[in-house]
């Protein structure tokens, strides 16, 4: 539920401010009668991560045990190259995104309402798509009871409420911070899908070490379980390989994401 919920909100949160900006422009603009084409985009790049979460979670039942193996492998490697990027990206981006968009928005609204549904499509559609093959990932790895559902659902909910009070301004939160401890978090629930998606590649001996575990409760709590799967992404059997590859992931993303960016030189007059 932990993990869910951490992943909608951070998710959510970056969509909504997106969508902020591009809102706050137009009204600044005096163009509120383009509003309905940005939502157009909006509901549109939201339908397409329904749609392509839906595709995976059918296609998954579709397949045989080894087939299906492959899959969540595959898909949960995808899933963490496609978050640990877009994480890093967003720390090396985040002050020229609000500039980034009003340019796209200045070269879209003399073109019309179709340009300006574009724009807001694919502003949106990546956050959307992300969200989509970061939680189906997250789901074939936790628990399969309600919990992870409900994480989503209030993730989801938090951010569009978070989204609302910052956009007027209600509310007032360091958003580097925020990004900061949400990102890190992120890359803590990614270590995890991966060391799933290496044991789906172990159970077909892609991998070596399929039988090599350093723990392996089988008569585990479930609450004990649950709560290893939703926090750190490491559950009650870990094999040497996954442990490995998770603590490699995590001391190399976490020490280059936490670092600080070295001073700017400062120039010394004659």
């Amino acid at each position: 539920m932990l993990s869910t919920f951490l992943i909608a909100l951070r998710e959510g949160v970056e969509a909504s401010l997106i969508i902020g900006i591009l809102v706050a422009y137009l009204k600044k603009a005096n163009r509120e009668k383009s509003l309905p084409a940005i939502w157009l985009g909006v509901g549109v790049a939201a339908t397409l991560a329904l749609g392509f979460g839906a595709f995976l979670t059918f296609t998954s039942t579709q397949l045989s045990v080894r087939g299906e193996e492959i899959f969540a492998g595959t898909t949960s490697i995808a899933a963490v190259l496609m978050v640990t990027f877009m994480v890093f990206w967003m720390k090396a981006s985040a002050r020229g995104i609000k500039a980034d968009l009003h340019g796209k928005l200045d070269a879209a609204l003399p073109l019309g309402n179709l340009a300006l549904t574009v724009t807001a499509f694919f502003a949106v559609a990546r956050e959307g798509l992300e969200t989509a093959l970061f939680v189906f990932s997250n789901f074939k790895n936790v628990s399969k009871d309600s919990a992870p559902s409900l994480g989503l659902i209030l993730g989801l909910l938090a951010a569009i409420s978070l989204g609302i009070a910052i956009y007027r301004r209600s509310i007032q939160i360091n958003l580097g911070k925020f990004f900061t401890v949400t990102g890190s978090a992120l890359l803590v629930i990614a270590a995890g899908v991966l060391a799933h998606g290496v044991n789906e590649f172990q159970k077909f001996n892609a991998l070596p070490g399929a039988g090599a575990y350093i723990w392996n409760w089988k008569s585990a709590n479930s609450v004990l379980s649950t709560v290893l799967d939703g926090t750190i992404g490491i559950g009650t059997s870990i094999t040497w390989l996954q442990l490995f590859i998770w603590a490699a992931y995590l001391s190399l993303t976490l020490r280059s994401y936490l670092k600080k960016p070295a001073p700017a030189p400062q120039l010394v007059k004659a």
